[in-house]
């Protein structure tokens, strides 16, 4: 049952800084110790590399969908989960909270780089105070991968060619440059309108540049493929897993951590054979696949309801988990659950290369979520739907 309230939603109570320092227990567990005593919560584990298994004991659980290149409309979504401060400085307040983005950053609009650079900087922050972020990577990520561009929007071709020019300027510092990117990207883009003329023969030559750097930087073992090959496509964080399309039986059966394991690899240029890169089809090839998998966010499927309900449920049994959370498909209705809300649909369609829709977010505390939507021109005004 749903029940509404509208009010003005704060953020998450603050809590005091603490310092937190990252130590490795083994090649693929790392741990978030809090050196503060007293009240602290317990430390958030991470196990699997890429991340696939999290404990984040007693976290405030927040997951972002698709965000299609639109920074302003990715900036919202953020503030209104109460994790980025709405001042335009982009500092995190959300504590220790846990952020999850479920993909599909690439692609539809011009700031792809950019928002890959807010959230990378996100997680620097909420380290510090005992929260996390992580993405999952979806399958325009893939497809950027495998060299499919015909979603790029022509804007982002152009934001490649001045991140290289940025990077140079860093002598290819990449840590450093990548992080700061979000603080000049803007003024790099209004430079490059400026001087840009509609019949200037010398367009055609920009665009191709930005190509040829697009390809440079996706290309399996380039840098911004390695950036995303930190990520895994698949994340299960205390008893939810989040993953772009949708999780099945078989893909259960064959690892989530192998699945994980083998895009990065991939992603990373590390799986060549002599007939080029081998893709990872199980996740990122066939609508049967996780990045693309749509049976859970359409509302027609070839199949009876009570067979899709039944192999979630086998899906949820096989990983351990009590409920799904996915993107992929734009909801027009806004977030919401289906199956007795054990599958989660979070993708609205937001960025202004899709629908444009008003930004919603998906909160998940002690087990119980709620959709938070913020209410077109009032931003500051918030609307809440709590499931019990």
């Amino acid at each position: 049952m749903a029940s509404l309230c509208l009010s003005s939603l704060p953020p998450p109570p603050p809590s005091h800084p603490r310092k937190l320092t990252e130590t490795t227990s083994s090649s693929s567990s790392v741990t978030l110790k809090s050196s503060a005593t007293g009240g602290a919560l317990k430390p958030i584990v991470v196990d699997g590399d890429p991340p696939t298994f999290v404990s984040a004991p007693d976290r405030r659980i927040v997951a972002v969908g698709d965000l299609h290149g639109d920074l302003d409309q990715a900036r919202c979504a953020f503030e209104i989960a109460g994790v980025l401060s709405s001042d335009g400085r982009d500092v995190w307040t959300g504590g220790e909270t846990v952020l999850i983005q479920l993909g599909d950053i690439l692609d539809r609009g011009e700031d792809e780089i950019a928002i890959l650079s807010l959230l990378r900087s996100l997680n620097i922050q909420a380290k510090a105070e005992g929260g996390a972020v992580f993405q999952v990577n979806g399958n325009h990520e893939t497809m950027n991968v495998e060299g499919d561009f015909r979603y790029v929007d022509p804007g982002s071709f152009d934001e490649c060619a001045d991140f290289l020019a940025y990077l140079d300027e860093y002598e290819y510092n990449w840590e450093a440059a990548f992080v700061g990117w979000l603080g000049v990207s803007k003024r790099w883009k209004e430079e490059r309108k400026m001087s840009q003329h509609n019949w200037d023969p010398w367009n055609l030559v920009k665009r191709q540049k930005g190509v040829i750097s697009r390809s440079m930087l996706l290309r399996p073992g380039g840098r911004l493929a390695c950036e995303l090959a930190q990520h895994p496509v698949v994340l299960k964080v205390n008893d939810w897993v989040f993953c772009h399309g949708g999780l099945l039986p078989h893909h259960v059966a064959y690892g989530i951590e192998r699945i994980n394991r083998e895009v990065s690899h991939w992603m990373r240029g590390l799986t060549k054979s002599d007939s080029g890169h081998d893709i990872p089809f199980i996740a990122t090839r066939g609508y049967d696949s996780v990045v693309w998998n749509r049976l859970y966010s359409r509302d027609i499927s070839d199949l009876e309801e009570y067979q899709i309900h039944y192999m979630l449920e086998e899906t949820l049994q096989g990983i351990g988990a009590k409920a799904m959370v996915v993107g992929h498909t734009p909801q027009t209705e806004g977030i919401n659950c289906k199956y007795n809300c054990s599958i989660w649909r979070v993708d609205v369609g937001m960025s202004s290369g899709v629908l444009n829709s008003r930004p919603e977010v998906l909160e998940i505390r002690d087990n119980q979520a709620r959709v938070i939507r913020s209410r077109r021109g009032k931003y500051n005004e918030l609307e809440a739907i709590d499931y019990t």
